[in-house]
């Protein structure tokens, strides 16, 4: 306690033992004048202090006020005295008044008007604001008139230590490598303290660790954090909670203080080794499991975690090495044991295996700890299980020729139960692989034989499955594929490769090869084919042509003679003989066609038949055919052409505008009645030819001729016209020479009391002598020679 009031009173008249050393000689060294105690610090008193002390040969002025000190958080009955402004011009009367303007004048500072003092009003606070800028001047307070010009000085609030240190950026987190040796590095803690660092030791922070030792210390000053114990165990403790403490005073006593946790995790090293849970494991299997199945798993554990954790294993021993595999299970960790080769409980029923463990990833710091690997034995029963029959091979192969007898013996397969108590054995072939039935197998002893006959050049392989049953457990099947080879014997006989025909020129000479043939045998001896040719025996002596071998297995055909004529024979066959050299050897017989042509000066043939001799011999068959194409094209083109004229110039119905027929009404008196009816008869609409009913075409012969029918009685007069009309639509409709095929109008009734009379030139009975055409020569130049041909003489009569 002692201590803290020390340092209280040390703060607070600190300031002022400053001043007074400071104010106190300039006081003493200015003259012994009450108007120059306290001087304001204003141009004007300075002038006159000079103009006094110019006797003296030196400069002297009163001191200038240029700063003062208030302390914060000072609390009291009454204002606080901050300091007393004095100018040398005031003789201790009433007429200066001092004003004062600035931060906080008037409401934090209040200048007292006749003694100059100024006194702080309120609670001040460093934190907030550490000085204020004021102005004071001394007026004259009748006239309010400057007595000097404005003096600027600062007031200071003084700092006390009311503000404890804190943690801005805690709480903190750090990671440091378990196994770290002493004074490693694990993290660095900041604290802010607001009071001011530079007056005393209000923001002098010391660090220090109230929670977390004897594991980690901090420095005091820079506030870093190290490891304090060596060796410390992730294993053991993973999580470490620190309590850091900043006080300020220099960790003095009467200081404030702050607090923030560190929470420090130590970090995984491999410093531990793989051990096996269990020095022994058991495992069984059955002898039928499928290779790559697991079998079983072992595990070691590893107190590291990560990578750290990681263990590969192997089997570094045992009878299994080669039967056996383990892997690791990348999720678990685990040792995964997995068959490599097909088991068998008749030959080894147990096996011995020793597995090792090894860490992946090892720190070199640690080796000396240890190897960092551990083994274990693993024993693996092996279990019978009731197994399918074996073959004694994988695959067969058979041979058979192709003329082999039906039921002969072509081969035998065998197979036997690998189990102890071994079961008989039967064997069926697999009809989905001979679909044919072209085989038979034995059940009991397993022998192919053969049951329809063969035909290599049909089909030269026939694969066919075998499956063995046993008896006592028809589920235990086992397959084998068997390849049925069949073998050739020369069974067919040797045929030209196509159907040849020749071509013989007329103007050939003797000794020209005419065609070149070849044979194929659908047989395949194993050192090729060899034919002979010849001609049959009554052919030796052709007298037109010949034949020559070839090395290459061909056949020449040469002619023996020329002069050939289409004319006399156009086309000559020839046999040919063509035997293979097999055992016993074929033979067949072909017939060459050879066709007499015309060919050109170099050979190329043109024309083989025997009418296209008598054609031009410039023209080739295919320029003949162009020019008949070529012909009858234009004779197509000139039928049509007439065809349309023809349909253009001559109708197939009389149109109504050639209806030359007139009615000649009269009418005398305004009310016709009944006479108005006989201004229309309706018998000008029955046809005298058609009465019967039947219609000539005019352009062509109707293919159904149409039956005369019953003819229709005339009709009176006042008959209904509509009913005549229907009645006429329903002939036509069932005429099938009438329209819409063509229609003729035949009118020979032009109308009765006609003036004019017939104008019809179709039924005129005179003749060309009673018509006089002379006129028309009168109707001018136009017509003249219109006249002429009208105009008959009697040397054209008599004609």
């Amino acid at each position: 306690m002692p201590e803290r009031l020390t340092e209280m009173l040390m703060d607070t008249w600190t300031p002022l033992i400053i001043l007074w050393i400071t104010v106190l000689p300039s006081i003493y060294m200015a003259p012994m004048n009450q108007s120059q105690v306290l001087p304001s610090g204003s141009s004007t008193g300075l002038k006159r202090l000079n103009e006094e002390q110019r006797v003296l040969h030196r400069s002297k002025r009163g001191w200038v006020w240029n700063q003062m000190f208030v302390l914060e958080e000072f609390s009291g009955p009454e204002p606080i005295l901050v300091g007393r402004l004095h100018t040398d011009l005031d003789p201790g009367s009433s007429k200066i008044k001092y004003i004062l303007s600035g931060d906080g004048a008037g409401t934090i500072f209040v200048i007292n008007d006749k003694t100059g003092d100024i006194h702080a009003m309120k609670r001040l606070d460093r934190e907030e604001k550490a000085e204020y800028t004021l102005t004071a001047q001394a007026v004259d307070r009748d006239t309010n008139q400057p007595l000097e010009p404005p003096s600027e000085f600062i007031i200071k609030v003084q700092d006390i230590n009311d503000n404890a240190p804190e943690f801005v950026e805690g709480p903190y987190h750090a990671t440091v490598p378990e196994m770290s040796v002493v004074g490693t590095f694990v993290t660095k803690v900041t604290a802010t303290d607001a009071d001011d660092p530079v007056y005393g030791n209000s923001a002098k922070l010391v660090y220090s660790i109230l929670e977390g030792q004897p594991y980690f210390s901090i420095e005091p000053h820079t506030a870093i954090i190290k490891t304090a114990l060596p060796n410390m165990d992730r294993e053991a403790k993973e999580e470490y909670f620190v309590v850091i403490q900043a006080k300020d005073m220099g960790g003095h006593m009467g200081g404030l203080s702050g607090t923030t946790t560190v929470t420090i995790t130590l970090s995984d090293v491999n410093d531990n080794p793989p051990k096996f849970a269990q020095s022994l494991y058991h495992f069984s299997v059955m002898e039928d499991v499928a290779l790559g199945e697991p079998i079983g798993r072992v595990k070691a554990n590893d107190l590291d975690i990560g990578e750290n954790a990681k263990s590969s294993y192997d089997i570094i021993e045992g009878d299994g090495m080669d039967i056996f595999e383990i892997t690791t299970d990348a999720q678990t960790q685990d040792g995964i044991i997995r068959v490599r080769k097909p088991l068998d409980f008749e030959t080894k029923k147990s096996y011995t295996l020793k597995v090792e463990a090894a860490n992946i990833h090892i720190d070199p710091r640690f080796l000396s700890g240890g190897p960092f690997k551990d083994t274990a034995t693993v024993k693996i029963v092996v279990e019978d299980a009731d197994e399918p029959p074996v073959f004694s091979s994988p695959t067969y192969l058979l041979e058979v020729h192709e003329n082999a007898a039906l039921n002969s013996v072509l081969g035998q397969v065998t197979a036997h139960d690998p189990d102890v108590s071994s079961s008989p054995i039967r064997f069926s072939i697999d009809r989905h692989t001979d679909l044919e039935r072209q085989f038979n197998i034995n059940a009991e002893d397993g022998k192919i034989t053969l049951a329809t006959p063969l035909d290599r050049e049909t089909s030269t392989w026939h694969n066919i499955t075998i499956v063995a049953t046993e008896t006592r457990n028809h589920s235990q099947v086992s397959r084998v594929p068997v390849a049925i080879k069949v073998l050739d014997v020369n069974d067919n006989a040797p045929e030209f490769a196509s159907e040849h025909e020749a071509f013989l020129c007329e103007n050939g000479k003797p000794g020209q090869v005419i065609q070149i043939v070849s044979a194929v045998d659908k047989d395949d001896p194993k050192n090729g084919h060899y034919f002979l040719y010849s001609l049959l025996p009554e052919m030796v002596n052709n007298p037109n042509f010949t034949i020559k071998k070839n090395e290459d297995n061909t056949l020449s055909i040469l002619a023996k003679h020329s002069g050939f004529s289409r004319q006399k024979q156009e086309v000559y066959l020839l046999p040919i003989v063509i035997s293979d050299s097999g055992t016993p050897p074929m033979s067949s017989t072909g017939t060459l066609t050879i066709r007499v042509c015309g060919c050109s000066s170099d050979g190329t043939v043109q024309s083989c038949n025997a009418e296209a001799y008598v054609l031009p011999i410039g023209l080739s068959m295919g320029a003949l055919i162009a020019i008949l194409a070529c012909i009858i094209l234009l004779l197509v083109i000139v039928v049509l052409f007439v065809t349309l004229r023809r349909h253009k110039n001559e109708p197939l119905i009389i149109k109504d505008d050639e209806d030359v027929r007139e009615n000649i009404i009269r009418y005398d008196d305004e009310g016709g009645g009944e006479e108005d009816t006989e201004a229309f008869d309706i018998a000008t609409l029955q046809n005298p030819d058609g009465i019967n009913g039947f219609l000539p075409r005019k352009d062509i012969k109707p293919d159904l001729q149409f039956m005369p029918r019953q003819g229709l009685a005339p009709v009176p007069n006042g008959v209904d016209v509509d009913e005549f009309i229907n009645v006429r639509l329903h002939e036509a409709d069932n005429d099938p020479t009438a329209p819409p095929y063509d229609s003729i109008q035949i009118y020979g009734y032009e109308g009765k009391g006609s003036a004019a009379g017939s104008l019809s030139s179709l039924e005129s009975s005179t003749s060309d002598s009673d018509q006089n055409f002379d006129y028309l020569s009168e109707w001018g130049p136009r017509f003249k020679r219109l006249g002429e041909l009208y105009s008959v003489g009697e040397s054209d009569k008599e004609t």
